[in-house]
């Protein structure tokens, strides 16, 4: 993998920049995610980035439109082909346990798993395809799938920037900052609501 990460950080700028996108947009249209997850694109884009080969905006704008169109994909070939396709999959590619693991997830969180899938490598791939064939209203999914795939790509983007040279780190323990990024994500919306909460609640000053 080392060889194949090294490879694409030496393509053409042009040629990098259409990997960016592809690479999360395969992920869950054509379950290459369940190999190769998308956010590796996403992370060399920024560090090609970094070294002044492509521009930040451009990355991430890549980054988010392969997210959110790939997974939209996702979702109306699962609407359609889902329970066909799956069982074409063998068990060593695509993991039962995974599979159940998204259906629970959609049937407790409903759109909201949407969001939650994308910033988990296992999940990322197959909930989109099982959103479509659970009949998930396609407004719901695809505004969850806007905000999911916008925070998703900027975040690792912004990684990948950062992490410059020292990239094999942060691909190594992608899932892992997938979550940390889902877990600060959720603090930051808590701490809003609270706030928010607090404003509404509090009496206003009484007249002299």
């Amino acid at each position: 993998m080392g060889h194949i990460l090294d490879g694409i950080l030496r393509l053409p700028a042009a040629l990098a920049l259409t990997l960016v996108f592809l690479l999360p947009a395969l992920e869950a249209s054509a379950f290459v995610g369940v190999i190769i997850p998308g956010e590796i694109g996403v992370i060399l884009g920024g560090v090609l980035a970094n070294q002044h080969k492509l521009p930040l905006l451009a990355v991430g704008l890549a980054g988010v439109a392969g997210a959110v169109i790939g997974d939209s994909i996702g979702y109306w070939v699962g609407l359609r082909y889902g329970a066909a396709l799956l069982s074409k999959i063998p068990n060593r590619v695509l993991k039962p346990e995974h599979i159940t693991a998204a259906e629970d997830s959609i049937r407790r969180f409903g759109g909201k798993s949407v969001f939650i899938g994308r910033f988990t490598a296992a999940l990322r791939a197959l909930i989109p395809g099982l959103a479509g064939m659970s009949r998930l209203p396609y407004p719901r999914f695809l505004a969850w799938n806007a905000l999911g795939g916008l925070l998703w790509a900027v975040g690792f983007t912004v990684l990948g920037y950062l992490a410059g040279s020292q990239y094999a780190r942060i691909e190594h323990y992608a899932n892992y900052l997938g979550l940390a990024l889902l877990v600060l994500i959720a603090v930051a919306l808590i701490v809003r609501h609270r706030r928010r909460s607090r404003k509404k609640g509090a009496s206003p000053p009484v007249p002299r």
